[in-house]
């Protein structure tokens, strides 16, 4: 369950599944490759389903698994701390990327 976006996208897969570019919109930030490599990650662990609906133009949607809803619950709280946080969390990035370390 490592990488920085794949807790995001489950907290924006819990109420339901998605397009990719829905997520896109959602998770903020992420590149399209970043985004689909983490879906891709996420199918092969068993937490996140994909769907091909086999039409043309592609329709593809993910959708949490039963395992993935487990998961994204235990989750939901962290990414809601974070949301209200924003601001702070950005100030201490910014001040830890704009100071050096003494060693």
């Amino acid at each position: 369950m490592g990488g920085k976006w794949k807790p995001l996208i489950l907290y924006h897969l819990a109420p339901g599944a998605k397009r990719t570019g829905e997520l896109r919109r959602l998770v903020t930030n992420v590149s399209e490759k970043m985004l689909i490599q983490h879906l891709k990650e996420l199918a092969e662990d068993g937490i996140v389903r994909r769907i091909d609906f086999q039409t043309v133009p592609p329709h593809v949607e993910y959708e949490l698994t039963a395992f993935g809803r487990s998961l994204a619950e235990v989750l939901a709280p962290l990414c809601e701390w974070g949301t209200a946080h924003t601001d702070e969390v950005a100030f201490i990035v910014q001040r830890r990327d704009g100071t050096t370390r003494a060693a």
